[in-house]
């Protein structure tokens, strides 16, 4: 799996399989034997074509958005280690899916230079502050937390979604879901 800092459980990605006729299996599950649980699994070394699984002929980028790439690349099931497969070459998906990332990073909000300059500095200053003072850090921590929760809930009362930039626009400034930036606006307004 491949995670965006700073987009969360929003854009996850992860090489996504697909079958001989181009269709993208569901999950595989896995019957341990007693018990009311059944192991289920998405990794795309699955789909081997044993134990019942399906057999994918080829990887693609995916994210847990939705998006999938148009690229797809061939699986060469006599070069995977089937005791580590997750081991195997699959730089061609995650390639893609950091594009993708890439493109809804450039559709968000900008941030202003300066600001973007300063939190790099807050953040060197930081990491220095952790190695030599744990505890200023923690502190500095908790301040930057309570001004962020107050920057935050100021900004979600300035933004009137319903007579500005709608949702959908939202969500895009964001980068995330529609019903995730319907979630966290409201957890910021709530807060007050």
């Amino acid at each position: 799996m491949w995670e965006s800092e700073e987009f969360g459980s929003e854009h996850v990605g992860r090489p996504g399989v697909l079958l001989a006729d181009r269709s993208e299996p569901g999950p595989v599950y896995f019957d341990t034997g007693s018990g009311p649980s059944v192991h289920r699994s998405t990794d795309w070394w699955v789909y081997d074509g044993t134990l019942g699984a399906p057999s994918a002929t080829e990887l693609r980028g995916a994210c847990s958005c939705g998006w999938r790439g148009t690229v797809s690349y061939p699986i060469d099931w006599e070069t995977v280690d089937r005791r580590r497969p997750y081991l195997a070459e699959v730089s061609g998906p995650e390639d893609d899916w950091e594009a993708h990332i890439a493109q809804v990073t450039s559709r968000t909000a900008p941030l202003p230079v300066d600001l973007t300059a300063l939190l790099d500095q807050v953040e060197t200053r930081l990491d220095a502050l952790v190695a030599d003072e744990p505890l200023a850090a923690l502190r500095a921590a908790a301040a930057l937390e309570r001004l962020s929760r107050r920057m935050a809930t100021d900004a979600a009362f300035c933004i009137d979604a319903d007579g500005g930039p709608g949702w959908d626009g939202v969500a895009q400034a964001l980068g995330i879901s529609e019903r995730a930036a319907r979630s966290r606006m409201t957890r910021h307004v709530l807060r007050r």
